[in-house]
């Protein structure tokens, strides 16, 4: 069970990526039903101001020692050099050692990989710096493609945005998927993006827009049940149909049927996890209609039919 996450810092560390971290595993939201978690922000020495990539400074409360007990150990992205501190990369080896999970978001995987951890393992980064790693590591199975890869002990995270998918993702596998939406909810993003419950999630495009769709995207997780159109979605967005789609694109890296299709799948796996109902049940709140469609769409993305995702799943 996942109760102590340790966030190690040094010189350099980003200050989104970190901010990631701490939003997902450090905010207190027992009030909301999420198990507490001790949450520890760690340096070399307890104290002693960290300079971070944007000029700022940031001082941990913890020292290494706070790495001793963790379960997770979680690895901001950070400025890349050619060495790291020897008592960092030595700390965070011996905590995988003890039974650590590690988790590094966008170039924290190049503090994982200097340390040997990722030799003969998949693992992504961010694609900027994909040819750089793979040169300087290829011993690992970089995958320059994909939003984050689960290794079961190790997980790794391409750039930004996609540490929320890991952490979500962690979260999940920890938790299920009732403690993750609530703290979805509360990041105002998706608890999980296109791509279903895979080991990787192709990556989305880029946002080219400054006007968010986010107010709608939560407005559609609230009524999944419901029919959607195109026609209908832009006129609520205000848009007309060719630039609510082109706008859906840029936000999501997909368009507005397969996002719907997605979260409704991912609600029929909560459903599926958290209650009795029959599948048919479940195909009429997730807003699938019938039992066949859910089948053919949550086997899809999933990999297993409904039913035998229950069997593995179901909370008891």
């Amino acid at each position: 069970m996942l109760r102590t996450v340790a966030a190690v810092v040094i010189d350099g560390v980003a200050p989104f990526e970190f901010g990631v971290i701490c939003e997902v595993f450090g905010i207190d939201r027992t009030g909301d039903g999420v198990p507490a978690i001790d949450f520890r922000v760690c340096g070399e020495e307890a104290g002693r101001p960290v300079r971070t990539s944007v000029g700022a400074s940031l001082t941990p409360d913890r020292g290494l020692d706070g790495l001793a007990d963790a379960d997770l150990v979680a690895v901001p992205a950070l400025h890349i050099r050619d060495e790291y501190p020897p008592r960092v990369v030595e700390a965070v080896k011996a905590a995988h050692r003890r039974g650590s999970t590690l988790l590094s978001v966008c170039s924290g995987a190049f503090l994982l990989a200097a340390a040997g951890l990722l030799d003969d393992r998949r693992c992504t980064t961010h694609w900027h710096h994909a040819a750089e790693f793979a040169e300087r590591f290829p011993d690992v199975k970089l995958d320059p493609d994909v939003l984050f890869v689960d290794e079961g002990d190790i997980i790794t995270s391409a750039g930004t945005a996609a540490g929320i998918d890991a952490c979500l993702h962690l979260v999940r596998r920890e938790f299920g998927a009732a403690v993750t939406a609530t703290i979805a909810r509360r990041m105002v993003v998706a608890p999980q993006r296109d791509g279903g419950q895979r080991q990787f999630v192709e990556l989305p495009a880029p946002p080219r827009q400054a006007d968010s769709l986010q107010p709608l995207l939560a407005w559609l997780q609230d009524r999944l049940d419901r029919e959607h159109t195109v026609t209908s979605l832009a006129e609520r967005a205000n848009m007309s149909e060719r630039t609510f789609a082109r706008r859906f694109a840029a936000e999501t890296g997909t368009t507005p049927h397969r996002w719907l299709t997605t979260q409704r799948v991912l609600r029929a796996r909560q459903l599926l996890e958290e209650t009795g109902l029959t599948v048919e049940d479940v195909a009429h709140r997730s807003g699938f209609g019938t039992a066949a469609l859910l089948r053919h769409h949550f086997t899809a993305v999933v990999g297993v039919p409904p039913k035998d995702y229950r069997r593995s799943f179901a909370h008891r």
